[in-house]
Order: structure tokens, then C-alpha cells, then sequence
């Protein structure tokens, strides 16, 4: 049962979702992890430290893990540049979910950012087709993938590796194609409309799953999943092996059969309108 998700204000569960205290996905990995095993590199250009990606062991079952990292410290948040990846970072990603197939286990993917990284640089090494690639292995990816939105799900950067078959979110993480302070400027031409942004974009985990775009919210303990890191871990747990099995039911072809009309059905219109 998910707690009354009635009583915060979409601006307010933005706030939640970058709680500086949040679970990130390194603490994911120490709560939920008997081992660990973390790979690097895109054997094209370099490594990223704003994605962590690996090898991971949980209950006895493999699987491909793979997640962005915002960092703890200043230290730590610029050298893993706030979460927001690189093409390297996309592409290293790209290298585990081809490697995952080739090992037959199945994939999940943790997404806290608030979008790919926009410097020049990036432009200059494709990161437009790093994140165009993710998109298109993952859709016909055959095995099983799981994405959970454990914080902020920011645009591109987010969608390229929440190409799922089940798409979960934490109960006050956000989703959503700019931030709101971005839309409010755009929208508004001013900052200061940044809650009423957040409202009307319909980021929040209730609105998403009314709208059938993610399958299931993962309750948080009282006060967000910083108050609780290991009830917090216990809820992801849960429900990922809840949706794994679900998914291992299927036959391969069904698999990506059902995760390409998922997405292709994204999206509603009124030919009267």
C-alpha cells in the first residue's frame, strides 16, 4: 500500500527527489548486493564516473546493474560531474547491456540525473548518438530489463536507460523531459513559476502511472527514502523480484515484442481537437 501521496505538492516531491541525503545508487548497491563486480569503460574513449555499471549478485541472482551516480561530497560530485553523463558514460552502458545478453541475465538500470551532460565537448564526441544507440539496443534487447527511478529522471539522459519492460519509480522520485525551473523559463520567462511548472508537467510518480507510462511505485518510508536507507533498499528489492518474475514467464520474442508496442503506444491525441 502506498502511503497518501495526496498531501505533497509536485514542486515538493522535486525537492524530495534531490534531497542531498538520498539513497544513490552506490548505497543501492551496498544494501542490496552480496557481490559486486564493477566494469569501466566504453572501449572508445574513456571511463565515466557518473554511471556505475556491473556485475551484481542479489539473492543468489546475476544481473546486470547499471545506474548514474550524483556523488556525496563535493569531491565526489565533481568527479562524477553531478550525474549527469557523458557520451562515454552512455556508451560504457551500451558495452554491459550487449554484454548482459551475451550472458543471458537479465538488466536493471537505477536513474537519478537530471539529464545528460550539454557541454561542447559532449556534442563534439556524439552524445546525441550515444543516447540514440542506448535507445535503440534496448528496445530490442533480449532479456529482461527493469528500470527503477530512484530519484530524478531527467530527460534524454534518463530515457536512455529506462528502456524497459517495466518502468518502476520511487514514490517521491520525479520523471520528466526538462527540469522545472527549465520549463518555467520557457514557459513563463521567469523562475519564480517553477511550482506551478512542476504541476503542470505531470512528473510525479502517481500522475506517471495514472498517465501509463511507469508500471509501479515503490513506497518510501515515512519522510522519503533518505530517512531509511535500508527500508528504502527493502521496497526496491521487493519489487523488483516481484517484476523479474513476472517477466521470466515470458518467451524472449514476447519480450521484445511487448516492450516495442509498449513504446510505441506512448502517447495520446484528439484527431477532433
Amino acid at each position: 500500500m502506498i502511503s497518501d501521496l495526496t498531501l505533497l505538492a509536485p514542486w515538493q516531491r522535486v525537492q524530495l527527489a534531490r534531497h542531498k541525503e538520498r539513497p544513490h545508487t552506490t548505497d543501492y548497491i551496498r544494501l542490496l548486493c552480496e557481490d559486486f563486480f564493477e566494469l569501466h569503460g566504453d572501449r572508445r574513449y574513456g571511463d565515466d564516473r557518473a554511471i556505475v555499471a556491473g556485475l551484481a549478485s542479489i539473492d543468489g541472482c546475476a544481473l546486470m546493474l547499471i545506474g548514474h551516480e550524483k556523488g556525496r561530497d563535493l569531491c565526489e560530485m565533481q568527479e562524477r560531474n553531478y550525474g549527469m553523463a557523458h557520451p562515454e558514460g552512455y556508451r560504457k552502458a551500451l558495452r554491459l547491456l550487449q554484454q548482459a545478453e551475451r550472458l543471458h541475465i537479465p538488466v536493471v538500470t537505477l536513474i537519478d540525473t537530471p539529464g545528460a551532460f550539454p557541454g561542447l565537448e559532449d556534442e563534439q564526441r556524439g552524445i546525441a548518438q550515444a543516447i540514440a544507440e542506448n535507445l535503440q539496443v534496448m528496445s530490442h534487447l533480449r532479456m529482461p530489463i527493469v528500470s527503477i527511478i530512484i530519484g530524478e529522471g531527467g530527460s534524454g539522459g534518463a530515457l536512455a536507460l529506462a528502456v524497459a519492460d517495466r518502468v518502476l519509480m520511487m514514490e517521491h522520485a520525479i520523471y520528466t523531459v526538462a527540469a522545472p525551473e527549465a520549463a518555467a523559463s520557457i514557459l513563463w520567462r521567469d523562475k519564480a513559476h517553477v511550482a506551478s511548472a512542476a504541476a503542470a508537467m505531470k512528473i510525479t510518480a502517481p500522475e506517471l502511472l495514472q498517465l501509463g507510462l511507469i508500471d509501479d511505485i515503490i513506497e518510501e518510508p515515512a519522510g522519503g527514502a533518505h530517512q531509511d536507507q535500508r527500508a528504502a533498499a527493502a521496497a526496491v528489492k521487493k519489487a523488483l523480484f516481484t517484476h523479474l518474475a513476472a517477466l521470466s514467464q515470458l518467451s524472449l520474442d514476447m519480450l521484445v515484442e511487448r516492450r516495442n508496442q509498449r513504446y510505441r503506444a506512448v502517447g495520446a491525441f484528439d484527431e477532433g481537437a
